[in-house]
């Protein structure tokens, strides 16, 4: 089975960033990726996020796949915007926006997976857009630390990496 991912902005920043919490499970994704051939898609809404901080040069821009923001993917976002309905008072409004333009771009692209340590935000969006027949695309977080079932369709283990555990049966 072969799988996609859209890098967040959350997780190229801990990924060149040693100082952050979660730099070795970040590497630890990364690397996987890399030896497993996933294509890892680098939008231009994460270029111009990461871009704020630190140039998107610093990033290995040569092992990704670049996603404009298009149309279609502005279409997807007001859809998926219009789904969530309420969100939560104490979401940055921006952010959210942004947020939901990444769901959109992986939903219209048919990426497999986004790779963030936005907890809080991303995955709690994607989650709920998921659960409601919104979205098929589904988030991963560092929080949880690596794990190469969580890339797997519908996060099962037996993916390109090994065999199922008895932890995954």
């Amino acid at each position: 089975m072969s799988v996609s991912v859209l890098l967040d902005t959350s997780f190229l920043i801990s990924l060149v960033s040693e100082h952050r919490t979660h730099h070795a499970t970040a590497t630890q994704y990364y690397r996987h990726l890399l030896k497993n051939n996933v294509p890892m898609y680098f939008s231009a809404i994460v270029a111009a996020e990461f871009g704020i901080k630190q140039a998107i040069t610093d990033l290995p821009l040569g092992n990704f796949r670049i996603l404009e923001f298009n149309v279609p993917h502005g279409k997807e976002a007001a859809k998926l915007w219009n789904a969530l309905g309420q969100r939560g008072a104490e979401d940055n409004r921006a952010v959210v926006r942004d947020d939901v333009k990444l769901l959109a771009q992986a939903s219209h692209e048919d990426i497999d997976l986004i790779l963030t340590e936005d907890a809080s935000t991303l995955h709690k969006y994607c989650e709920r857009l998921r659960s409601s027949g919104y979205l098929q695309t589904r988030a991963i977080t560092l929080k949880n630390g690596f794990d190469a079932s969580a890339l797997s369709e519908g996060g099962q283990a037996d993916w390109v990496g090994g065999p199922a555990t008895d932890r995954d049966s």
